[in-house]
């Protein structure tokens, strides 16, 4: 549990703006939304959105390439295990960076070489030299430098928005990832048809330029004020491991969110798969897919924002994991495409409001100084545990079809939902423990 004061928190207040009262439409869009109000946090939204558009642009792109060269949804798995595993292998790396460093300079840094990455592959991809061992070399190392990115993302959150505001500026971050969607898969199916995949490499890596140039912009007042940390990059990881590992809360919601990323989560790297075979559509067709699911996440931003303070944050993830869960296992019966669409708005509805509402939590548990390593932990089960689940569902599409093995995680993800419902009553005891024993 954070000792922290909630008026003593070092975060990043004095760019923000005064809410304003009175009924007016900017008192509203403050009042439900009040990150806003922060310049800081404007400026992260406006170029993470813009550059999270071109990262879907080469999700997308990859996934179509691959499927494409190959013909195979194994390959398709294993390309999206590639660029995932890192998070696995590195995330606890990347977060005693993030304890250690500047998080603002961490952030900065990686993007820079992101950019250069994507340049990269879109260039050999348009020179059409591309092979299926220099797609899943590229996508590990920019999965690479995203292991270490994305626990600075999530630290860097903390930075920019008052303590009391970080469940909403984590929906709000999470409508990035989602708002893009919609745009992003769209916009890659006609770029592919129109300039290649290639093409969609090359916009990703355009496309970066703007977050670089919004953290250059943005002022982070005393960032010496923050104690780094010196111990050994060892110790200092397994410091955080324990922290976590002895904090109930955060240890549930860890192993929670390991059981929905290995069977919910990773279907999003068989929708290509799901496109050409069960829809017979093509790639435009497959952003469709896409932004359903991303369409129905941009909804649970605001169901997220508005219930923040007057929902429990138990029945959050629960209903949400379960509407996630059934939205899925619904999409794998839907034969008519505008139901299959309607069935992966549902879903991403209920995935958004669970995983903000679980991402909120623990950044709002967990103690500043092991905000990185803690933030990496969650991150490395959320996504490093993904390649394990896109492997699955692979094989078990190649053997079994797509559907069945849609259906299958689904059904794992509702047991698994169903268990962390009856064993609430001991999670609430252990916290209570926890508390009593570490109050001064």
């Amino acid at each position: 549990m954070s000792t922290v004061p909630e008026e003593d928190f070092s975060g990043n207040n004095d760019d923000s703006l005064p809410l304003p009262s009175g009924g007016g439409l900017k008192a509203k869009l403050l009042a439900a939304f009040p990150p806003f109000a922060s310049r800081n946090f404007r400026l992260y939204f406006v170029g993470q959105i813009i550059s999270m558009i071109g990262t879907w642009l080469e999700i997308v792109a990859q996934g179509w390439l691959v499927f494409d060269m190959t013909g195979s949804a194994f390959w398709v798995g294993v390309a999206a295990a590639a660029s995932t595993i890192p998070t696995l292998l590195l995330s606890l790396f990347g977060g005693m960076l993030v304890d250690r460093y500047p998080r603002k300079a961490v952030l900065l840094w990686s993007q820079v070489l992101l950019m250069l990455l994507s340049f990269i592959f879109g260039t050999v991809v348009l020179l059409g030299m591309a092979t299926l061992s220099f797609i899943l070399v590229l996508a590990f190392l920019i999965g690479s430098v995203s292991a270490v990115a994305t626990p600075a993302i999530q630290a860097f959150i903390s930075e920019i928005v008052e303590r009391k505001h970080l469940p909403v500026a984590v929906a709000l971050n999470s409508s990035i990832f989602n708002a893009s969607r919609v745009i992003g898969p769209v916009l890659a199916g006609f770029m592919i048809i129109w300039i290649g995949t290639g093409g969609a490499y090359i916009a990703n890596g355009v496309s970066f330029i703007a977050v670089i140039a919004a953290l250059l912009a943005i002022r982070i007042p005393n960032p010496e004020a923050r104690k780094v940390s010196i111990e050994h990059p060892i110790q200092s990881i397994r410091d955080g491991i324990l922290y976590a590992w002895t904090h109930p809360l955060i240890k549930t919601i860890v192993l929670f969110v390991a059981a929905v990323s290995i069977f919910g989560w990773s279907f999003m790297s068989m929708l290509p798969v799901v496109a050409k075979r069960e829809f017979g559509i093509g790639a435009d067709g497959m952003g469709y897919l896409y932004s359903a699911f991303g369409l129905g996440s941009l909804f649970g931003t605001v169901v997220v924002s508005v219930s923040s303070g007057r929902v429990r944050s138990s029945f959050m993830v629960i209903g949400g994991v379960l509407i996630f869960a059934l939205g899925l296992l619904s999409f794998t019966f839907a034969r008519w495409l505008p139901l299959a669409l309607c069935c992966l708005f549902i879903s991403g509805l209920g995935m958004l409001s669970a995983f903000a509402t679980m991402t909120g939590t623990v950044q709002r548990l967990v103690e500043d100084r092991f905000r990185g390593r803690v933030m990496s932990i969650y991150l490395m089960v959320l996504l490093g545990l993904m390649p394990f689940g896109n492997l699955l569902m692979g094989l078990l599409s190649e053997h079994f079809g797509t559907p069945v093995a849609l259906r299958t995680g689904a059904i794992i993800t509702i047991a698994a939902t169903l268990f962390l419902f009856l064993s609430r009553k001991d999670i609430s005891k252990a916290w209570q423990e926890y508390q009593s024993a570490t109050e001064p």
